[in-house]
């Protein structure tokens, strides 16, 4: 525990009321005082970071490289992200300008429930059959669901939450084929279900390509609560469309930024590849939820307090 080490103080940005609640909770409790904003780490902002080496940004905005350089210039040597993902920060730029970008751990399990609850929302039909029973439409689907049991599920990426995820998976009794184990063409030539689990970097932007799309099962389900960019959106949605796949349930679609998290009923969405998912009924769709539990919550904000402590730590003992 590093609890006895002491910061002037840590800028907290794009908070939410309840992270707020959490980080003014444990703060003191590391000694440490946050400056809370819910404002997005920006360069109109930075005043707010004047005097703390150390910074916390949520996932949900970019930060830009103007921001990260104004950041530098007013002293700024840390930034922990309150994600796993590092997609919405340049981290070789901000390297440049002279500060270390970290991550934080949480609980694994939020998004592995998550992701089980999609897998059997899309083989059971669930979107359709919803839909029909808040129009009082009370008919059985036409198509029966599959069971997990005679199915079999590929998991690409096998790091923590994609380890939670075949843990859970055990339980159903499917055939399981995981990436590390199994060759990618493999997994997704044999699986009924693909799941991926893998982060975003240059390697594996559209690892789903229309290519790859291609070699999957016919009438497969693909399921994401990595992140949008993993998949190449309009070959899915012409593999949907022509009924080569069997569906779709997505917690991340690429261009989500600047329309998830917001109220959009009234305003409109600019993305078409988006609208036309919407418009399929074999395809779900929640807004980057799968994280969004109380149990990782408190992991993030503990975690983002450790992580700047440590680097203050590491950095006196450098």
């Amino acid at each position: 525990m590093t609890g006895g080490t002491t910061l002037t103080g840590i800028t907290v940005y794009g908070c939410g009321p309840d992270e707020a609640v959490l980080f003014r909770e444990l703060a003191p409790r590391f000694g440490v005082r946050p400056t809370i904003t819910e404002a997005a780490a920006s360069e109109a902002t930075i005043g707010l970071a004047v005097g703390n080496r150390c910074v916390s940004v949520g996932h949900k905005t970019h930060v830009t490289n103007s921001t990260l350089r104004a950041l530098g210039r007013a002293g700024v040597r840390y930034i922990s992200t309150r994600s796993i993902g590092y997609d919405h920060i340049d981290v070789p730029f901000a390297r440049g300008v002279g500060i270390t970008v970290g991550n934080v751990a949480y609980s694994p399990d939020s998004v592995a429930d998550f992701t089980l609850m999609l897998m059997l929302m899309a083989v059971r039909n669930a979107r359709s059959i919803v839909l029909r029973a808040d129009a009082h439409d009370y008919r059985l689907h036409e198509v029966r669901g599959r069971e997990l049991r005679d199915l079999t599920v590929g998991v690409v990426g096998t790091g923590r939450i994609g380890s939670a995820v075949v843990e859970r998976l055990r339980g159903f009794g499917c055939r399981i084929l995981a990436t590390g184990r199994d060759p990618l063409d493999e997994v997704l030539r044999r699986s009924d279900i693909v799941t991926l689990h893998t982060p975003l970097a240059a390697g594996t932007h559209h690892l789903l390509n229309r290519e790859r799309i291609g070699r999957m099962k016919p009438g497969a389900y693909v399921v994401n609560t990595g992140r949008g960019a993993l998949i190449d959106t309009e070959a899915l949605v012409s593999a949907l469309e022509d009924g080569r796949l069997g569906g779709a349930a997505l917690d991340v679609v690429e261009g989500e930024e600047g329309v998830f998290y917001a109220d959009c009923r009234n305003r409109p969405i600019d993305s078409k590849a988006l609208l036309r998912l919407h418009q399929l009924p074999n395809v779900l769709i929640s807004p980057h939820t799968a994280y969004y539990t109380d149990h990782a919550l408190s992991d993030t904000v503990e975690n983002s307090i450790i992580n700047c402590l440590n680097f203050e730590s590491g950095e006196r003992r450098g």
